[in-house]
């Protein structure tokens, strides 16, 4: 499955994925403070690959002077929309429209898989200011819970073994060498309508790129499964953030 057709994808479900992807828990946000050894609270934050704002939204909140980079139209779009007072520049993790040493942070919130750790890290490097932070994370489903992990199973069936819905194979891919990377997890859970769950589920770039009517069976064939699962109609879902953290040497 290619790639970059893979990250175009969610260009044209730009509204699918703000309106049904899962956030970020407040533990996250804390854990990135300490371990980078100072607040969001004016520091300015570059958000590469932001999307339609989700980790935006949660870093602005915490008084981030935040920059967000997005190569998309769509997703641009959409972001524009949700926070019209956050700046936002085009572009891509590869080549950062970011001068350099000018940032306290640099986050990937569910993107850093769509870069080419060979130039993504010397950019982070380049840009972030001695002592700055480099924070990368995924939600990741939690296959201690039997209905994830099955379902899971069943993606991966689908798909083909370690994609998952989440891509999970290509997380860690090319993090070693440059910078020292320290990992944290943080579980968390979130209880949705079972519609939401499946679009959530649907906007994941192996599904965009199926095609609507096989995206539509796979889909199909899960509510069925999961309405035995969860009669009433409501999904408790469960994530594991998966955390990684780099400091630029001072």
């Amino acid at each position: 499955m290619d790639a970059t057709s893979r990250a175009h994808s969610f260009n044209a479900a730009a509204a699918q994925y703000a309106a049904n992807r899962p956030s970020y828990p407040p533990a996250l946000f804390d854990a990135v403070e300490e371990l980078a050894g100072h607040p969001f609270k004016g520091a300015r934050v570059i958000d590469v690959g932001a999307g339609t704002g989700i980790a935006t939204a949660e870093l602005y909140a915490r008084g981030a002077q935040v920059v967000a980079v997005e190569p998309g139209d769509g997703m641009a779009a959409q972001f524009r929309r949700a926070l019209p007072g956050v700046p936002i520049v085009r572009g891509d993790g590869n080549a950062l429209p970011i001068a350099d040493a000018s940032a306290d942070f640099l986050t990937y919130a569910q993107s850093w898989h769509w870069t080419d750790p060979e130039r993504s890290v010397p950019e982070a490097v380049r840009v972030l200011r001695p002592g700055g932070a480099l924070a990368l994370w995924w939600n990741v489903p939690d296959r201690t819970v039997p209905w994830v992990a099955a379902q899971e199973a069943r993606v991966e069936r689908r798909f083909g073994a370690g994609t998952g819905a989440h891509g999970t194979a290509e997380r860690t891919h090319g993090l070693s060498g440059a910078v020292d990377f320290v990992r944290h997890r943080v579980s968390w859970s979130r209880r949705v309508p079972l519609d939401t769950h499946l679009a959530n589920l649907g906007s994941h770039s192996l599904f965009l790129v199926l095609g609507e009517e096989g995206a539509a069976e796979f889909l199909a064939e899960e509510r069925t499964e999961l309405t035995r699962i969860f009669p009433h109609g409501v999904v408790d879902e469960y994530y594991t953030v998966d955390l990684l953290l780099a400091h630029r040497p001072s």
